[in-house]
């Protein structure tokens, strides 16, 4: 056993502490309370783990929480929906899995109160919310199992926010709605990007969305991805009757 994981799974006030919260948060006992503690370990901590020569955060756990949920939510849909074809199964899945019902998830529980970072927390992005979640999954996976993992998925994910009929008309990306609109009606649209990190330590960027050379909707994120999706949604509420009417 290398000296961090010594570290780790050395008992403390703390420890007990963390362990009560945790056993409430999941509604069973942990095994090895070192996986739990590494899934709230966040990347600006440098430390290396001597056995892996890996660096000790949650990244690993989120790669394996993220196949698992992804599984565990796909088993789930081809029981409960027999009739649906392969490109509606994913769909589903896709909109449940999908980063900012993980964020909703990772919120909802508070798991930012876990999180153990070398920098303010209030320089996050909105993401370490789902990333965490995930991470969590992953240490639920490793430490207890695939049972274990399936029933926390349905206790936090699956009974509470699955449902199917609002599901199907949800929509995952807004961005693609407007473009396949503009496309129907022989819109030109344009997505004028360029960086605006103003006095923000963090960079972010701008979009301007043009229809026929007419800035209709602007959205600003830390990515250009998340800057389009925001001028893309206001665009689509801007337009919602016109693009509504030709669905």
């Amino acid at each position: 056993m290398n000296f961090i994981r010594k570290i780790i799974k050395s008992r403390n006030l703390k420890d007990e502490a963390f362990l009560h919260e945790l056993r409430k948060l999941l509604g069973f006992k942990p095994n090895d309370l070192y996986y739990y503690k590494k899934a709230f370990i966040h990347r600006s901590n440098k430390q290396i783990e001597k056995s892996t020569g890996l660096p000790l955060n949650y990244e690993r756990l989120e790669f394996l929480g993220d196949a698992m949920l992804s599984a565990i939510i796909a088993s789930y849909l081809f029981k409960v929906v027999p009739s649906g074809d392969e490109g509606y199964l994913t769909q589903m899945r896709s909109k449940i899995v999908s980063r900012d019902h993980l964020n909703e998830l990772g919120q909802d529980l508070n798991l930012l109160h876990f999180v153990k970072s070398t920098i303010s927390k209030s320089k996050f992005g909105i993401n370490i919310h789902g990333n965490v979640f995930e991470a969590l999954v992953g240490a639920i996976y490793v430490d207890k199992g695939y049972r274990f993992c399936e029933s926390f998925i349905y206790e936090k994910v699956i009974e509470p926010y699955v449902d199917i009929d609002q599901l199907e008309g949800k929509i995952t990306s807004y961005k693609s709605l407007v473009i396949e609109w503009c496309q129907k009606q022989k819109i030109d649209f344009n997505f004028d990007i360029y960086e605006d990190s103003g006095n923000d330590s963090v960079k972010h960027f701008s979009v301007k969305l043009s229809f026929d050379d007419v800035v209709v909707a602007k959205g600003r994120a830390t990515s250009k991805k998340k800057a389009e999706e925001i001028a893309s949604k206001r665009a689509y509420f801007a337009y919602q009757k016109e693009i509504s009417n030709t669905q």
